[in-house]
């Protein structure tokens, strides 16, 4: 018999790769889906469009208990993956309420359902490296202090905490990963990689002329989506719940994302980019590498693809989209940039 998952932010790039994975190892994939995407699918539900006829989705509101409880209940899940939020760090600064109050209530919302609703089953929650912020120490690892500069790294933190509480105090099997900036093809356009890749497409078509950034010193660990989808499953099948940072191991620059961007259309990206103060963060978080170490050696997990590989993958996706369709959703939201 076929274990069943279900995923909550199932429409978002790390759900979609999840709910592939999981279907390759013939689970049967349910998903919680906000009602708005139900009535429009086709631009809220077009990274999963190509396999929602094998999955099961219901509608429900991470800011109602009484929703998430009644789908935990009836499809009585073998394994939770909590991955929904607003999770656009920027977006934190402009609305700091909704943000908190999104992203820690549904995490408790989520947590107080699965402990009432299917307490055998295995839960994932979905941290960040945001909620290490200004690091004490390099690289970040498990046992690295928390210093959160936004109010997405804070509502993390607290989900963290919330997670590790309902872990320690009802003895479920309750985990969180705590990944390092993931990107793919499937990124959301106004996250910064996704952003630089769609606008060298509009660019290099002769549809756009600048592009406007914010810190281009501003440094990350950037891994693929997909193969960080692999680490959260793996989390789920060990024999004790146990915390994990996810990572590469590898630091670089919003500016070197740039340049290896434009290099792949023969483009200089010095003639094309801008750094606008308006895109500068209140508070910068300037550094984050993480030391996955422990994913290694406890999980077997290794990450395998280069940097330049992933950035040329996300260019290379966004040339063909709007080769393909001129009018779809990349040139609508990366017209604006």
């Amino acid at each position: 018999m076929s274990k069943k998952a279900i995923i909550t932010g199932i429409t978002g790039q790390d759900g979609s790769y999840l709910a592939e994975l999981l279907l390759t190892k013939d689970y049967e994939v349910h998903g919680i889906v906000r009602r708005v995407a139900m009535e429009d699918p086709l631009h809220r539900m077009w990274r999963i469009n190509h396999i929602k006829d094998r999955l099961i989705l219901h509608s429900a509101s991470m800011e109602s208990y009484p929703s998430l409880y009644k789908v935990l209940a009836s499809v009585k899940p073998d394994e939770i993956y909590h991955l929904a939020a607003q999770s656009f760090v920027s977006y934190s600064f402009e609305d700091e309420f909704s943000t908190l109050n999104t992203n820690i209530n549904g995490t408790h919302f989520m947590l107080s359902s699965y402990r009432d609703a299917c307490p055998k089953a295995r839960f994932y929650f979905a941290g960040s490296s945001e909620m290490f912020g200004k690091v004490e120490e390099t690289p970040q690892s498990e046992s690295t202090r928390f210093h959160p500069r936004s109010a997405y790294g804070i509502s993390k933190c607290t989900g963290f905490e919330l997670t590790r509480n309902y872990r320690e105090a009802y003895d479920l099997f309750a985990v969180t990963g705590i990944l390092f900036n993931h990107e793919s093809p499937r990124r959301g356009f106004e996250f910064v990689t996704r952003k630089i890749s769609s606008s060298v497409a509009l660019v290099a078509s002769g549809r756009a002329e600048k592009l406007k950034l914010g810190n281009l010193e501003a440094r990350r660990d950037w891994g693929h989506a997909k193969q960080y989808v692999d680490a959260m499953w793996r989390m789920l099948q060990t024999d004790a719940p146990v915390d994990f940072v996810v990572a590469t191991g590898e630091c670089h620059s919003v500016r070197e994302f740039c340049q290896i961007a434009f290099d792949y259309v023969g483009l200089n990206y010095q003639d094309y980019v801008e750094s606008d103060p308006v895109f500068y963060r209140p508070a910068e978080v300037e550094f984050l590498v993480g030391d996955a170490s422990k994913a290694r050696d406890s999980l077997g997990w290794h990450y395998d693809l280069s940097f330049t590989a992933m950035v040329q993958e996300m260019v290379q996706y966004d040339l063909d989209r709007l080769k393909s369709a001129p009018n779809s959703l990349l040139e609508r939201a990366a017209t604006p940039l």
